[in-house]
């Protein structure tokens, strides 16, 4: 009788942990874009938040590292040379999807980020000799290019610079998740080793592309006339920082937690949450005809993630991520939830 309380006490605690971790994964996951969405518009300097975002998420790894909560691979400059190209188009992912989120409503940035589905098929088969398609995934992928096209359609925000930083954003997302990251997996970096240098080489780069880019002159302006933080802005960038940090370890444990398919599942419940908060929130959001397309695109990519994951089929082992040894961090679900957010470790890692 004692074994058995014993066995339920530690079921119930395992069970609540897995629950919080989550929760707190699709709390911070279905925010995430709205967060950053709400600190672009009051803080409208985006190589700045960007860097800032790096800044906490390399210092949080740091700091946690040494507190002993997490391991992750010290910093050498052979492997950072090696990894500089990975962290050139990550920073690129991060930088053009600010933009896109200065520029353009957070249902643009799910329908652009929804169809590298799409694109990532089409390289690996062209590029990577990787098999067709199966019937079911070329249907997926058919239904999430309609929800795309009917959804610019009927854009009635539609603008060139939104919509070029959304090509942009595309193209960088695409080549990060097809060919940068099988590189950094060859590297034999951790997950957290992954999410350190990811960070800090991106922080290292932020005042170069802040000079290209001309943005280092409105700072200085600003800094100059007291205007940089104000009340809102501060609130907002921090938060959007904290966010930041959060769905990094949100999004490691919960893949330790619980199984591959139910991972992908709540990242697919996350989007919807996204939208809906969206469009509670504020007046920033599409149309209703502009949102049904939205939701084909979405519904594409649950097709889409049924045909290379086999949900509904056998239950899946639980997915155990160990952060001391692994070497992919997840790098064959990309986070699953549409938004990547290889936003598996794109969103995971900064924004």
């Amino acid at each position: 009788m004692t074994m058995t309380w014993a066995r339920f006490d530690s079921w119930k605690q395992q069970y609540y942990t897995t629950s919080g971790v989550v929760v707190g994964y699709a709390v911070c996951s279905s925010l995430l874009a709205i967060i950053n969405k709400y600190a672009i518009t009051k803080f409208n300097y985006p190589g700045l938040l960007t860097a800032l975002q790096y800044l906490t998420s390399a210092l949080g790894v740091y700091v946690f590292g040494k507190l002993g909560f997490l391991h992750h691979d010290p910093f050498t400059l052979p492997t950072a040379k090696k990894f500089f190209p990975a962290a050139l188009v990550f920073y690129l992912a991060i930088f053009t999807n600010t933009n896109l989120l200065r520029h353009a409503n957070v249902d643009t940035f799910i329908v652009f980020r929804s169809l590298t589905p799409l694109l990532v098929a089409l390289a690996d088969t062209v590029f990577r000799s990787q098999p067709c398609p199966s019937n079911l995934t070329f249907l997926s992928l058919l239904v999430i290019l309609a929800g795309a096209f009917g959804y610019v359609a009927t854009d009635s925000a539609f603008t060139l610079t939104a919509y070029s930083w959304a090509f942009a954003y595309l193209i960088t997302i695409t080549t990060e998740m097809v060919y940068i990251k099988h590189m950094v997996m060859s590297l034999g970096l951790n997950t957290w080793g992954f999410v350190f240098y990811n960070n800090l080489l991106s922080l290292m780069m932020a005042p170069f592309f802040s000079f290209v880019t001309g943005e280092n002159v409105e700072i200085i302006a600003a800094v100059r006339s007291g205007g940089l933080f104000d009340p809102a802005a501060f609130y907002a960038v921090s938060l959007s920082c904290l966010f930041g940090l959060l769905i990094s370890f949100f999004g490691f444990a919960a893949r330790r937690a619980v199984s591959a398919t139910a991972f992908t599942v709540t990242g697919v419940v996350n989007k919807f949450l996204t939208v809906a908060i969206n469009v509670l929130i504020w007046d920033k959001h599409a149309s209703p005809i502009g949102l049904v397309c939205l939701f084909f695109t979405i519904v594409g990519g649950i097709l889409y993630q049924q045909s290379v994951t086999g949900l509904g089929s056998a239950p899946a082992q639980p997915k155990q991520l160990d952060t001391e040894s692994n070497k992919g961090g997840g790098e064959d679900d990309d986070d699953g939830d549409l938004t990547g957010e290889s936003d598996g470790l794109i969103k995971a890692t900064s924004i």
